[in-house]
C-alpha cells in the first residue's frame, strides 16, 4: 500500500471534491422549491446545451466502459469494438425519437416512459410492465458501476482479504453519493459531470499519445495482440473478425444501439432538457464520444503490449480482467497521474449511478406508488417517496457486490440489455404509432421475456464454469441449425419475437372487437416546445445562482 500512496491521496482528495459538488448543487440553478419531482428528478426541465451535453455523456459513458470495453478487447479482440458502431448507430435513430418524447412529456409532464405509455395506451397494466422492467434493467447497471471503483481500489491496494475490507471503501464512496443525491437530486449529477468529462479526456487524450510512444509505436502493440490472440484456443479471438462471430458482432452492436436510449437514466437526462433544439444540438454533437471510446477500447490492447497481468478474481484461479486498465495506467505512468486516472474512473461511476438511482426511484413513485399505493400523493410527498426510493435501489447495488460474486454481476449486465429491448414496442414505436392493440404489447413483452431468458439460460460461460446466463451470444446450432457455430445476440431475436406477437395478437384482437381504450395525447403533443401555453409542467421559478447556460425562458404552467 505504501508504493501507492500519491495515487491514493489524489483520488481521495478529487473524490472529496466532487463529493462536495454534489451537495454544493442543491444551491446551483435553486428553485423556491425542491420538492417536486420536476426540480428533484429532472432539475427542473431547465438545461441547456452545455449541460445537456455534460450530462447525457456521463450518464451513458460509465465507468463500466472505461474498465469493461478495453477489458473485452484484452481478453477477446476485436469482437470489444462493437461500442463503437453501436454509439455512432443510436444518435441518428434516437434523434427520431427523443425529440418526439421530450415533446408530448413537456405538455403532459410526463417524468418516466411508463407514464408516457400509460397515458398513450391508456393501460396502466403495461405501464407497470414497463416500470418494472425499467427497475430491474437499471437494478444491475448501478451495481456495475461499484466494478469500476472495485478495480481501482484493488489494483490500489486499498481491498482486504475479509468481506468487509475488501467493501468497506465502496460502501463509504456510495454512502456519500447517496447523502448528496437526497440533498440534491438530478443536479448532483449534472453538476458533477463537468469534472468527470473533463478529467476522462484529458487522461484519454494523454494515454493515447504517451503510452504508443512508450509502448515502441502502434505497429508493436497491435503485433503483441496478434501475437496473444494466434496462441489462443478460443478461435473467434483475434484482432479482426471472422465467420464465427460477425453476426453476433452486428447483432450485439444492433441490439445494443436500439437498447441504450431505453433504459431509464438515458431518457432522464433527456427530459431534463429545457427545448427541443437541445436535444436537437447533443443528438448531432454526441457522436463525438464515439472518438472517445474507440480510444479507450484501444487500451486493451495496449495492456497486451505492456504485459499486463489482471490481478486475481474473488474465486481463487479466477482473474479479474476489469483490473487490466488501472493495472496499465499504475505501470505506465507516474503516481500523480495514475491518481488523476483513478480518480476520473471513480468520478465516473458517481454520474450515472446517481442518475440510474434517481431514474429508477421515479418508476417506482410515479407508476406504482402513485397508480397502486397513494393515487392522491401530492407533488411534495412524490419527492420524498422518490428521494427515500433512491437510497433503497443504491443500497440494493451495494448488496449485489457484497453478496454476490462480481463476475455475475457483469453477466447480469448482458442480461439487463435483453430486458429493456422489450419495452422497444411501447415506447420507441408507440411515440410514432397507436397501432398495436395494449393487449398485443402485453403479449409480445411477455413473449419476449420469455424467448430472452430461455436463451440466456441455454448459454454456458466455460471461463467462469457456469452452466446458465454465461453470456448473451446464443449459438444458432441450438434452433436446429446444424453444424452452425454462428451466434447471435439474444436481445434482437427476443425483440423480434416480441414484435411478431405484438403484431399478430393485435390483428387477432381486432378482428375480435376487443376494446382497446383510447388515447390521451393528441398529434400536436409530439411537436410542442419551449414554452408551451398548454404544457402542464410547473412554471420555471427564477434563480440568483449563476449558470452555465443562457437563462432559460420562463414556461407557463
Amino acid at each position: 500500500m505504501g508504493d501507492h500512496v500519491t495515487e491514493i491521496v489524489i483520488f481521495t482528495l478529487l473524490f472529496l471534491l466532487v463529493s462536495g459538488m454534489g451537495f454544493v448543487a442543491a444551491r446551483w440553478r435553486a428553485p423556491n422549491d425542491m420538492a417536486h419531482l420536476d426540480e428533484w428528478g429532472l432539475g427542473g426541465r431547465s438545461f441547456g446545451g452545455w449541460i445537456t451535453w455534460f450530462l447525457v455523456g456521463g450518464d451513458l459513458y460509465t465507468a463500466y466502459t472505461f474498465v469493461a470495453v478495453p477489458a473485452l478487447l484484452f481478453g477477446a479482440g476485436a469482437a470489444g469494438f462493437f461500442a463503437v458502431p453501436y454509439t455512432i448507430i443510436i444518435y441518428p435513430l434516437v434523434f427520431l425519437v427523443l425529440v418526439r418524447l421530450w415533446s408530448v412529456s413537456h405538455r403532459h409532464g410526463f417524468v418516466t416512459p411508463a407514464d408516457f405509455v400509460r397515458s398513450r395506451f391508456q393501460s396502466p397494466t403495461l405501464a407497470l410492465l414497463i416500470a418494472i422492467t425499467g427497475i430491474v434493467a437499471t437494478m444491475p447497471y448501478i451495481a456495475l458501476q461499484l466494478v469500476g471503483i472495485e478495480a481501482v481500489l484493488k489494483t490500489m491496494g486499498v481491498t482486504g482479504d475479509s468481506a468487509l475490507a475488501r467493501h468497506l471503501p465502496i460502501i463509504i464512496a456510495f454512502a456519500i453519493l447517496a447523502a448528496y443525491t437526497y440533498q440534491s437530486g438530478l443536479r448532483a449529477p449534472a453538476l458533477i459531470a463537468f469534472v468527470k468529462d473533463t478529467l476522462i479526456y484529458i487522461v484519454i487524450l494523454v494515454a493515447i499519445i504517451y503510452l504508443p510512444y512508450k509502448l515502441g509505436g502502434w505497429g508493436k502493440i497491435f503485433d503483441a495482440a496478434d501475437a496473444k490472440f494466434d496462441a489462443s484456443p478460443n478461435p473467434n479471438d483475434g484482432i479482426l473478425l471472422n465467420a464465427g462471430n460477425q453476426w453476433q458482432y452486428i447483432t450485439l452492436a444492433l441490439g445494443s444501439a436500439l437498447a441504450l436510449f431505453l433504459y431509464p437514466h438515458s431518457l432522464t437526462g433527456v427530459l431534463a432538457s429545457r427545448s427541443r433544439d437541445v436535444i436537437k444540438r447533443n443528438m448531432s454533437a454526441l457522436p463525438a464520444y464515439s472518438l472517445l471510446l474507440g480510444l479507450i477500447a484501444l487500451l486493451g490492447f495496449m495492456a497486451i503490449a505492456a504485459g499486463v497481468t489482471p490481478l486475481p478474481g474473488a474465486k481463487e484461479g479466477s482473474v479479474d480482467s476489469n483490473t487490466v486498465v488501472p493495472l496499465l495506467f499504475d505501470q505506465q505512468f507516474p503516481s500523480w497521474f495514475t491518481g488523476i486516472a483513478f480518480a476520473a474512473i471513480g468520478i465516473g461511476a458517481l454520474v450515472p449511478a446517481a442518475i440510474m438511482s434517481i431514474a429508477a426511484a421515479n418508476l417506482f413513485t410515479r407508476n406504482i406508488y402513485k397508480e397502486y399505493l397513494k393515487r392522491d400523493a401530492t407533488p411534495a410527498q412524490e419527492a420524498n417517496v422518490s428521494k427515500i426510493t433512491s437510497l433503497v435501489v443504491k443500497v440494493g447495488a451495494v448488496a449485489c457486490i457484497v453478496f454476490l460474486d462480481p463476475q455475475f454481476s457483469i453477466d447480469l449486465q448482458l442480461i439487463g440489455g435483453v430486458i429493456i429491448l422489450q419495452t422497444l414496442p411501447a415506447v420507441a414505436l408507440g411515440i410514432y404509432t397507436r397501432w398495436f392493440h395494449r393487449g398485443g404489447l402485453i403479449a409480445g413483452w411477455a413473449a419476449g421475456m420469455l424467448l430472452g431468458f430461455w436463451m440466456l439460460w441455454q448459454i454456458p460461460n466455460a471461463a467462469t464454469g457456469r452452466a446458465h446466463f454465461g453470456g448473451s451470444a446464443f449459438a444458432l446450432d441450438k434452433f436446429g441449425f446444424t453444424d452452425s457455430k454462428t451466434t447471435v445476440y439474444v436481445g434482437l431475436v427476443a425483440v423480434a419475437v416480441n414484435l411478431l406477437v405484438a403484431a399478430l395478437v393485435t390483428l387477432a384482437l381486432r378482428a375480435g372487437k376487443v376494446p382497446d381504450g383510447g388515447d390521451d395525447t393528441q398529434p400536436d403533443d409530439y411537436f410542442a416546445d419551449e414554452g408551451d401555453a398548454r404544457a402542464s409542467v410547473p412554471a420555471q421559478p427564477t434563480s440568483t445562482d449563476p449558470d452555465l447556460d443562457p437563462a432559460p425562458s420562463p414556461k407557463t404552467a
